[in-house]
């Protein structure tokens, strides 16, 4: 089968799924508050696990910035019980993986590994519940790792998630939405064993965690060995959430920055987007799509394929950091691109307006619609399809909206956003007054070299 008539398959089999599919979920709770989400498959006899805990970039400390993420660097470095090392022994070892990753919102660990290696999977994430190994040595070495990482990430690299950082810190107005979750040296080096703890203590608890395994599993039974490991480990007292809504600007903002280490500009622009639980949620995930998602999309063709004057364009709703399904607060739509040097940045972003604003003067036709919503469809069955992946968005959907079988719901979500909703919500949120961009300019010793 040739590429094309794949690409086409795929795209029908995401129409037929959203209309004839309902994966498997059930729901527990344990007394002390843990929540437990199963989807049985046994297509394979493997299954996928996920973790998450409801603390990430909003709920770290004042004055720790990057904590959320220097924690869950800690967290691998074993307990009294299972020293470090432990995990990666046991899922690596048997033909596994596993992961971490801290977001917005939360904070997850995953793994995926044949079906005999779950019961030992559930006793190291129980045990790490329960205590770590609080040590200087380990804080010393997981500070030095997160340093590393943003020496490698953000000050050493092209562009160093500028589009990401700089633009968040630039569109919002609340710390908890706008400070830089990858973290500061400055902040990181203040940590101590003592937050440490107390961040364990007060986060990390079964009454602020969900746990979702998907794969070669029996409901029950996954049910009674969480029981078994979980069940003892006390609830904490969970602080109150800040509140992180925010209004829509009301005035363009700019900043203009220089890149030491790129060879070509770039820019970067995000419009503010509402909660969740906004009714223009899903509008502006399809519009996102439609705008940003890949050659195909309207400001590709535009600025890439027609007008030449940007070399790349990409981004989305909650990009680069991710979908629809993993926030639980305001994200920004954001739209990132390289262009082409001596070309002035400001005609691309007249241009992306200028396509926005055509579609909230004229919509846009079914059929261009339909075959986005079609392709995003397709996409998200493909990605659930893996264990891994489904069971870490039955973590984090039942997490932040309390409902795991919003997954059963999102293709209907997404098909039945019509041409009116997308030309009211491009009015509505991707104004010039709601806009936020930088131009991120090649540093003149980078300019010598090209002459």
């Amino acid at each position: 089968m040739n590429r094309l008539l794949l690409n086409l398959a795929v795209l029908l089999l995401g129409t037929q799924m959203a209309s004839a599919t309902s994966m498997p979920i059930q729901t527990f709770k344990l007394d002390n508050g843990l929540t437990l989400v199963v989807s049985e498959d046994h297509s394979s006899p493997t299954f996928g696990l996920s973790i998450a805990y409801h603390v990430g970039f909003r709920l770290e400390p004042r004055g720790r910035t990057g904590f959320a993420h220097l924690f869950e660097h800690m967290m691998f470095e074993g307990t009294p019980k299972a020293p470090k090392g432990s995990f990666v022994k046991i899922i690596q070892g048997g033909g596994g993986s596993l992961n971490g990753s801290t977001r917005y919102d939360y904070t997850n660990y995953i793994s995926t590994a044949p079906v005999s290696a779950l019961e030992p999977v559930l006793w190291l994430e129980a045990d790490r519940m329960r205590h770590l190994d609080f040590s200087e040595e380990n804080l010393d070495n997981q500070r030095d790792v997160v340093k590393e990482e943003i020496r490698v990430n953000v000050k050493n690299k092209p562009y160093g998630l500028f589009f990401w950082t700089d633009l968040a810190a630039l569109a919002f107005d609340k710390w908890e939405n706008a400070h830089d979750g990858y973290g500061s040296f400055v902040d990181l080096d203040k940590a101590s064993i003592e937050d440490v703890k107390h961040f364990h203590k007060t986060y990390y608890a079964p009454n602020n965690a969900v746990l979702a395994i998907a794969g070669d599993v029996d409901p029950e039974q996954v049910y009674q060995s969480v029981k078994k490991y979980f069940g003892d480990i006390p609830a904490a007292q969970i602080p109150p959430r800040a509140d992180v809504t925010e209004p829509l600007n009301t005035k363009e903002r700019f900043r203009e920055e220089q890149d030491q280490h790129a060879s070509v500009p770039a820019l970067a622009i995000g419009w503010k987007m509402p909660g969740p639980d906004s009714p223009d949620y899903y509008p502006l995930a399809v519009l996102g799509e439609l705008l940003l998602g890949g050659d195909a999309s309207l400001l590709h063709q535009k600025l890439v394929k027609e007008k030449q004057t940007m070399l790349s364009i990409s981004g989305g709703m909650g990009w680069p950091l991710g979908d629809p399904l993993t926030f639980d607060g305001p994200s920004l739509m954001v739209a990132f691109g390289l262009y082409k040097p001596k070309h002035e940045a400001t005609e691309d972003v007249n241009s992306i307006q200028q396509v926005i604003d055509d579609i909230a003067r004229k919509g846009v036709a079914s059929k261009r619609l339909k075959a986005v919503q079609t392709k995003m469809i397709a996409d998200y069955y493909k990605s659930i399809a893996r264990n891994l992946k489904r069971a870490d968005y039955l973590a984090i959907t039942q997490l932040l909206h309390g409902d795991a079988d919003l997954l059963n719901r999102y293709p209907h979500l997404i098909e039945k956003v019509t041409p009116e909703d997308i030309q009211r919500v491009a009015t509505k949120y991707l104004s010039t007054n709601n806009r936020s961009w930088i131009d991120r300019k090649i540093a003149p010793h980078q300019q010598e070299k090209q002459q």
